[in-house]
């Protein structure tokens, strides 16, 4: 016997919307998979993102980093300085040169010749960013622990990894920028031409203390500055600055990037498309 069912009414969980919820979720899930394992077995990016930051910790933070800068421990300052220092690398490479690359392989027309919403390629590109910053954060966090005597609430702690994490998102829209700008054969030197001046003078390699006056002068005009500064705010090493201060500069500097990095690819699209 066929079962009754309510006139005018699809059964539970079936209606076109919830359907098209559903596919939604599985098109960014996947995406955003595939967009990690990608980067992930490319030791190009991979090798570098995640080892050049941790090489760095183990030689200035945790070799030369004995005692304490300000009010705490070297080792964690390092953490945090390194840690801001990789993510920044990651959301600048995830973006700046993976973009500019597949915008030079072709790979964009077939992504818009599929039946997936553009936003969905964007989304897993900062997921991607944030999985490998967050890798980075906690591999300093441990070494320092087991290592360089660092000691961290585990509140404190997420809170340091949530901040990091969110701060790459300016860098996301600058290297997003840099992407569309330039060809995937200049896009890495424009990307280190950008990212290690920047990172040097906000004071990630060495504090900003011990810098020249005059970078010292020029800092708090650089976006890495500011993230360094929310960073260590967290810890209570700070420089100076309210934390809304900092968040205010690096929100501009994200909608300023955001917006040239529209600009720049609705620019892109009328040259391929017409």
């Amino acid at each position: 016997m066929t079962p009754t069912m309510t006139k005018g009414r699809a059964p539970r969980g079936s209606s076109p919307e919830r359907r098209v919820r559903r596919n939604m979720v599985k098109i960014f899930w996947l995406e955003t998979k595939y967009e990690f394992l990608k980067n992930l077995r490319l030791p190009i990016y991979s090798l570098s993102t995640l080892l050049f930051p941790v090489m760095f910790y183990i030689f200035f933070g945790l070799s030369f980093g004995q005692g304490s800068i300000g009010p705490v421990s070297a080792a964690l300052y390092y953490a945090v300085t390194y840690g801001a220092f990789g993510i920044i690398g990651a959301a600048l490479f995830g973006f700046g040169v993976t973009v500019a690359v597949e915008r030079g392989q072709g790979w964009m027309r077939l992504k818009r010749a599929c039946p997936m919403p553009p936003l969905a390629y964007f989304v897993a590109k900062i997921i991607m960013s944030l999985l490998f910053g967050a890798m980075i954060i906690l591999t300093l966090l441990l070494l320092g622990a087991l290592f360089g005597g660092l000691q961290i609430t585990i509140p404190k702690g997420a809170l340091l990894v949530t901040v990091l994490m969110a701060g790459a998102l300016p860098f996301c829209a600058i290297g997003l920028a840099i992407g569309y700008l330039v060809g995937p054969n200049s896009a890495p030197a424009i990307v280190n031409l950008v990212y290690l001046p920047m990172a040097f003078a906000a004071g990630l390699w060495i504090p900003i203390q011990a810098l020249p006056r005059f970078i010292q002068g020029l800092a708090p005009l650089l976006p890495t500055y500011h993230f360094a500064q929310l960073a260590l705010g967290v810890i209570g090493a700070s420089q100076g600055g309210s934390a809304w201060l900092h968040l205010g500069v690096l929100a501009a500097y994200a909608t300023v990037f955001l917006l040239l990095a529209l600009f720049l690819y609705f620019r892109d699209e009328g040259k391929t498309y017409g």
